[in-house]
């Protein structure tokens, strides 16, 4: 068995929606871990840095990243669409590359670790 384990950042930003909608990305969010070896595109990414490797689930406007883990699936954070789209832009980064863009942006892995951060 296995769990959804949400850190301290993310069980935050899932709180601040609407429950509805909490229960809406949360329909969507379901997969077993081993189902990661096969992405299909429209919905899943990898973010891949220094041997680490974060996934990306495109759930409705959101985006959830999250990472293997021993006990299931560790959810980093869960952003807007729009607030991706907006760090892309000021970053420069091209859309269509949206994944190996931000797996070489610093300010990406540092939102992932004020996660960390936060949980200790």
């Amino acid at each position: 068995m296995f769990q959804v384990i949400f850190n301290e950042l993310s069980a935050a930003e899932m709180a601040a929606l609407p429950k509805t909608l909490q229960l809406e990305l949360l329909a969507e969010f379901q997969f077993l871990p081993g189902d990661l070896e096969s992405l299909d595109g429209e919905h899943f990414g990898k973010v891949s840095r220094d041997g680490r490797t974060l996934h990306r689930y495109r759930a409705k406007d959101y985006r959830i990243y999250f990472e293997n883990h021993a006990e299931g699936l560790l959810i980093h954070r869960v952003l807007h669409k729009n607030t991706i789209r907006d760090f892309l832009f000021r970053s420069n980064l091209p859309l269509d590359e949206e994944d190996g863009g931000l797996a070489k942006t610093n300010d990406f892995w540092k939102l992932i670790h004020e996660a960390e951060e936060a949980r200790k």
